[in-house]
């Protein structure tokens, strides 16, 4: 081989570096051309990602439909007993009801007075009917016409597997009964007697016979 002279060298150190150069420089063209259409692809991707929220959000419908399925097939509760009765009376059946044996206005005062005793709880309607000993047919009955005259509420509850109704007091009859036998009524002073007047003149303040039949009431009750 020819030794080359440094001039010689020198061109072909020059030759080999500008190769090289134009090398290095098409090898960033191209790394350059790869990175932007890299971006370019990003933004679909994105919109591909966006989509599917959509499907996650048909995916949460889903379970409304199955609610839905759910709700269909419950089972109907069934009608109590009370409730098959009532389904069979009229207003005027009810209005007209009468229990044989049984003073109806008694028996109702005497209804309101135990429920009222049981406050706003209320009380089951199958102890009172055992209460006053009455059949679940007439109890029933009377616990609607009692209801439709606005004297209680029926309230349906589940008692031990089992539907019944809660009674709730919501007017309480007015009863004579702590005055029916007070002296005042056949009284023949009663028009002269006055809480002012003083002895002798009649006055409920000094009356023997109230003070009698308060007596009387106090032993009876006891």
């Amino acid at each position: 081989m020819k030794k080359l002279s440094k001039k010689e060298l020198e061109e072909e150190l020059k030759k080999e570096l500008e190769e090289n150069r134009a090398q290095l420089a098409l090898l960033d063209k191209q790394n350059k051309s790869k990175k932007k259409a890299a971006k370019a692809e990003k933004p679909k991707k994105k919109a591909a990602k966006a989509e599917k929220p959509k499907k996650k959000a048909a995916k949460a419908e889903k379970p409304k439909k199955k609610a839905a399925k759910v709700e269909e097939e419950k089972p109907e509760i069934p009608k109590t007993m009370e409730e098959q009765f009532e389904d069979t009376y009229t207003d005027e059946e009810l209005r007209n009801f009468r229990i044989e044996k049984k003073d109806m206005e008694q028996l109702t005062n005497r209804v309101c007075e135990i429920v009222a005793s049981y406050g706003d709880d209320g009380m089951l309607q199958s102890e009172l009917w055992k209460k006053l000993k009455l059949s679940v047919r007439d109890g029933s009955r009377l616990s609607l016409r009692l209801e439709r005259r606005g004297m209680i509420t029926r309230e349906k509850i589940l008692q031990n597997g089992r539907w019944t109704y809660r009674l709730i007091i919501e007017q309480v009859p007015i009863s004579l009964e702590s005055i029916q036998n007070a002296p005042c009524l056949t009284c023949p002073v009663e028009q002269k007697c006055n809480i002012d007047n003083v002895y002798p003149e009649p006055s409920p303040k000094h009356c023997e016979l109230i003070e009698e039949w308060v007596i009387e009431e106090y032993k009876r009750k006891k």
